[in-house]
Parts: C-alpha cells; sequence; structure tokens
C-alpha cells in the first residue's frame, strides 16, 4: 500500500507565500515548549520574521525574553499575526515592511530597530526566495539577480548595518539550506546562493572572531513552510524522501536559533546545524 499524502495539493500564486492560506497550517511552537530566559532583554531583526521558520524563530525568541523587530515584504496579515504571538509572551514586537534587496531600506530596517529598542544583539538573515527551473536555459537573468539579491546580498547589507551596534557576545544567524551542501538539480540558482551563504558564514566567523561575535547558521532540509506551495506544482510527497519519512515543521528549525543566540553555544563560531530529517551530508 502506498504512503497516504502528508499534505493535500495547494498552491499559491506568487511569493513569499501566505501562512494562512495553507493547509495545514505549519506548527510553529510545539506544545509544552517553555522558555528559560535564554534571551532575557536581548533585541533580535529577523529577516522573513512573518511566517514559516522566521515566525517561529521570533515566537521562540519571545518565549526566551527577546524583544523583537519582524522585517518582512508584504505579508501583512502574516506579520501582524506573528506580532500578536509574540506579544502574548509579554515582551515587544515591531514590524518592518519593506524590501532587503534594496541596501537602502537595510539601512532603514536597522535604524528603525536602535530607534525603538536603543540597541541589537542578534541578527538573523533568513529571507529567501526559490524559483524551480529544470534547464539553465530555463534561467532568466531577471530570476538569477532577484534569487542572489534576496538571499546573499541581503545578508551582506544586513551585516554591514548591525555592525556598528554590535558588542562581544553578539551573535549572526544564517539561513542556508541542506541544498548548499548536496546541491538541486531543479533549484540551481536558489542552492547556489545557499552555497554562498556558508562560505559568507564561515569567512565572517573569523573575521569576527576577535571581537568575540559569533556567527553560525542552520541549514534545514524539507520544512513546511508558506515557500513550499508557493514555488511547487505538488506538494503531496514533501519531505517523504527524507530518511524520516516526512518533512520538518517550523517548531522543529526555531530551537536551533535558540541555542545558536544563546550562551549554551558560547564556543561555537563558523558552523552549521542541519535540521534535515536525517540526510548525511558534508559538512
Amino acid at each position: 500500500m502506498s504512503k497516504p499524502a502528508e499534505f493535500p495539493e495547494q498552491q499559491q500564486e506568487s511569493q513569499p507565500g501566505k501562512q494562512h492560506k495553507m493547509h495545514p497550517e505549519p506548527e510553529i511552537i510545539r506544545k509544552g515548549y517553555k522558555g528559560a530566559e535564554k534571551l532575557k532583554d536581548k533585541v533580535v531583526i529577523i529577516t522573513g520574521g512573518d511566517s514559516g521558520i522566521g515566525r517561529s524563530i521570533a515566537i521562540h525568541f519571545a518565549k526566551e525574553g527577546a524583544k523583537v523587530a519582524i522585517i518582512y515584504l508584504s505579508e501583512d496579515k502574516d506579520a501582524e499575526k506573528t506580532k500578536q504571538e509574540v506579544e502574548k509572551e509579554n515582551t515587544k514586537c515591531i514590524l518592518i515592511k519593506g524590501d532587503v534587496k534594496d541596501e537602502k531600506f537595510c539601512e532603514h530596517a536597522v535604524k528603525s530597530c536602535i530607534d525603538t529598542f536603543g540597541t541589537v544583539n542578534i541578527l538573523i538573515n533568513n529571507a529567501a526566495v526559490q524559483f524551480p527551473k529544470d534547464s539553465i536555459n530555463e534561467i532568466e537573468t531577471q530570476q538569477f539577480h532577484e534569487t542572489f539579491q534576496t538571499n546573499i546580498y541581503s545578508y551582506f547589507y544586513m551585516v554591514k548595518n548591525v555592525l556598528p551596534y554590535f558588542e562581544k557576545g553578539d551573535t549572526i544567524i544564517n539561513t542556508a539550506s541542506v541544498t548548499a551542501y548536496r546541491g538541486s538539480d531543479h533549484l540551481l540558482d536558489y542552492s547556489s546562493t545557499k552555497g554562498a551563504i556558508v562560505s559568507f558564514t564561515r569567512s565572517l566567523s573569523k573575521m569576527l572572531a576577535k571581537k568575540n561575535i559569533r556567527v553560525n547558521g542552520v541549514a534545514p532540509g524539507p520544512i513546511w513552510t508558506p515557500m513550499i506551495p508557493s514555488t511547487f506544482d505538488s506538494v503531496s510527497d514533501f519531505g517523504q524522501d527524507t530518511p524520516l519519512g516526512r518533512a520538518g515543521q517550523p517548531s522543529e528549525v526555531a530551537p536551533a536559533y535558540v541555542f545558536l543566540a544563546s550562551e549554551d553555544s558560547s564556543y561555537i563560531t563558523g558552523q552549521f546545524i542541519h535540521v534535515n530529517g536525517g540526510e548525511i551530508i558534508g559538512s
């Protein structure tokens, strides 16, 4: 007997996708998760923080006592929902709407965080786009530029703007992907940007180590987020080819960011945590 589909077929017309239109919606916080003030009074900026992994990170960080600045592109309803969930944890949250491809916007976003909270301690680069194509000839120059500008240029812009405010012990966490390590025959430009993020993270970690600013990353596998129905024609078997036989949920990824942002990982820099359902890949 064939394995039943984990997700019903569904598509969305554009990225970054709408979480409130997904069925089922992603699991953002596992029942029973208890914060332990690991990030008490820290201020975090999260790009792509309105939904999916970004929303889960925001709420987990709030449960650990952090104040949260969420950068998002256009999904107002999802962003407002995330803000509400963050504020239920008795902490503050601001929403900053704009396009991280724009260097001036990234400068504005960091300034907005500083104007509100007075500081920033953690940067999480998480925003991304992907446009599946089966042939390099199908990848138009405009798509190529958009993928790189969103997925890696923005990381550079955000880091450059937060560093003047960073102090000893502050942290940067970059979101890569399993595709950076094993490649992807239908995500050539996307996986290329994720490989660039790995090298960027490792090089930046060496650059900032003398300042005791740690730089690490998370490389998720197939995770059920709005990006999936907004980019793939079929989702019914999404993630079923992993060793665990299923897709992951944002709630299973975000705790890795908590670990890397907290003192629990004080002797870790330049490294990636692979949250991918058991796929063994090169480090």
